[in-house]
């Protein structure tokens, strides 16, 4: 079966130094792979290669092509990208930026169609963003803007998102809504989902598979079980996380004047 994403040996050398050193993985459809692991691992790095941002040595394959014989337009109906912070500042409506995620899908840049149109209604709808659709970035809360973000890439409609930490400094009820939204999206035929995060809960909530990287290298790739041992975290983030997490759950747990 052909994978809907086949990265091999992919190194990253930026200014003389080796940022990442041969990772490889594939990803399928209807799968969340999530990168984990300290800062400076290079996971966001990966993020830029994979997308094309990012010269780098080995191969990516997206859907069987080799991403450097794709032109941006092309790369772009196959991935979307969602990074970490969007640009608020400016005047746009939701509805323009969600419209953005259509560019690479028009022959002409200047021109609209009713499939472009249902796409981007769609989005807003899947993403609750409708009722604000004219509203302005600037009035939006940071969970609202990346809802709108969001929307964006399920309007460009690719097979793959790459997302970098889609939910950082979101709270708890957008945190929750962001990956709802994209465990959701990836059970579709033919999507899947590759993600940056920090947070090991997420991971072992919503991944299948789990790329731990350390120092630029893949430290592990498996199920979150697997991969989330406790001496295998504790050589990577050079701590008890078993004992931390515990430490930090342990309050949340029922007590006598709970009913």
């Amino acid at each position: 079966m052909e994978h809907l994403l086949n990265v091999s040996d992919v190194s990253v050398t930026l200014q003389k130094k080796e940022i990442l050193h041969n990772i490889s993985f594939s990803l399928d459809s209807g799968s969340v792979l999530m990168l984990v692991g300290p800062n400076g691992a290079g996971k966001s790095t990966l993020l830029s290669a994979i997308s094309g941002a990012l010269p780098f040595q080995g191969r990516v394959e997206v859907e069987g092509r080799d991403i450097r014989s794709m032109s941006p337009p092309q790369i772009a109906r196959c991935i979307g990208v969602l990074l970490q912070r969007n640009g608020g500042g400016f005047d746009y409506t939701v509805e323009d930026i969600v419209r953005l995620g259509r560019y690479a899908s028009r022959r002409n840049p200047f021109s609209r169609s009713s499939a472009s149109d249902e796409q981007v209604r769609q989005a807003l709808e899947f993403t609750g963003m409708d009722a604000l659709r004219h509203q302005t970035l600037r009035t939006l809360s940071g969970g609202e803007t990346q809802r709108a973000f969001l929307a964006q890439v399920f309007a460009q409609d690719p097979d793959i998102l790459l997302l970098d930490e889609p939910a950082n400094h979101l709270d708890f009820l957008y945190q929750k809504d962001i990956f709802s939204l994209i465990d959701v999206w990836r059970k579709q035929a033919g999507k899947a989902v590759l993600c940056v995060v920090h947070d090991l809960a997420l991971a072992r909530k919503y991944a299948d598979t789990v790329l731990l990287l350390h120092g630029g290298s893949c430290a592990a790739l498996g199920t979150p079980e697997s991969v989330f041992s406790r001496e295998q975290l504790h050589q990577v983030y050079g701590m008890d996380v078993y004992a931390w997490m515990q430490t930090l759950y342990a309050a949340w747990q029922a007590s006598p004047s709970d009913p």
